[in-house]
């Protein structure tokens, strides 16, 4: 038999004021409707794979070697955006400068703007003929039509994704603690290693996913920038894009493998995260180190 707590009345578990959810009804189907917006076309083009050469059609050659990159220019670009992004994230959210809104609203353009149009600003800036590129092709070193340019044209179009959580995640998470870990000596860096950075790491975590996924969704910035070269810069939006008008049937499987795993990042990615040691314990801890 459970304990009570002497005046404290025994609610339950269904009665605890916590455990309250105020959506309306009608949010309901609101939701089931926009869910079916979403889901419907995939079950479409579900429906159109042609299951019986299913492995034929996704591990021909052209079509691994585009898998291979994708992932590989992906996660590379994820990390880009994980190193810019998180110091970018931390000034917008805590520091206080002129021009901030201005800066966050340039960074954010990315969202905003068609891909191929940062695609063709990279190229400017970073082809043979760029604003920089022509220094660079003076020292030997070329980056435009490269894979080192998907790297770049995915890092660009994903880095406002990280940017946009992150700083949503430390503007919630608010000052307190930092600024506690700060009065016991704390330096700046020590308050962000052991302070900001494991309240916000769901937010870093969802932004990292987010970037994650729009790389490996990317195509017109790649397209622009980096060309469609196989085992080089042909990724597999580019393969199903080639593969649309000549062998549809390879288009439709290459995007059902593409949604396939993209799904199973994101599920791996979402799982529970464990409970992090209680942070308001830790300002003695961060003035010790």
């Amino acid at each position: 038999m459970a304990k009570k707590s002497w005046g404290m009345p025994d609610l339950g578990p269904r009665n605890r004021p916590w455990q309250y959810q105020a959506v309306p009804r009608w949010a309901y189907l609101v939701a089931a409707l926009g869910a079916l917006f979403i889901l419907v076309p995939l079950l479409g083009m579900v429906a159109k794979v042609n299951w019986g050469q299913f492995g034929p059609l996704v591990t021909s050659e052209s079509s691994l070697d585009a898998l291979v990159l994708s992932l590989k220019t992906a996660a590379a670009s994820t990390a880009l955006c994980v190193i810019f992004g998180v110091p970018l994230a931390l000034v917008l959210a805590r520091a206080q400068f002129p021009g901030q809104r201005i800066l966050r609203a340039l960074i954010l353009l990315p969202l905003v703007v068609p891909p191929v149009v940062g695609g063709l600003a990279l190229l400017y800036t970073f082809g043979r003929e760029g604003l920089l590129g022509k220094s660079l092709t003076v020292l030997g070193i070329d980056i435009a039509f490269s894979t080192t340019a998907v790297v770049m044209a995915q890092a660009f179009v994903a880095l406002p994704f990280l940017v946009l959580s992150l700083e949503g995640t430390l503007r919630t998470a608010g000052q307190k603690y930092e600024a506690v870990a700060a009065t016991l000596g704390a330096r700046p860096s020590t308050v962000l290693r052991r302070i900001t950075l494991p309240l916000v790491l769901p937010g870093l975590v969802s932004g990292a996913v987010l970037s994650f996924a729009r790389s490996l969704g990317e195509f017109g910035a790649t397209l622009t920038f980096a060309g469609s070269l196989q085992g080089v810069t042909r990724t597999l939006p580019l393969e199903i894009y080639l593969q649309r008008e000549t062998d549809p049937d390879a288009a439709v499987a290459l995007s059902f493998l593409l949604i396939a795993v993209a799904v199973v990042v994101v599920a791996l990615t979402y799982r529970a995260p464990k409970q992090p040691r209680p942070v308001a314990d830790a300002p003695a801890d961060v003035a010790a180190s």
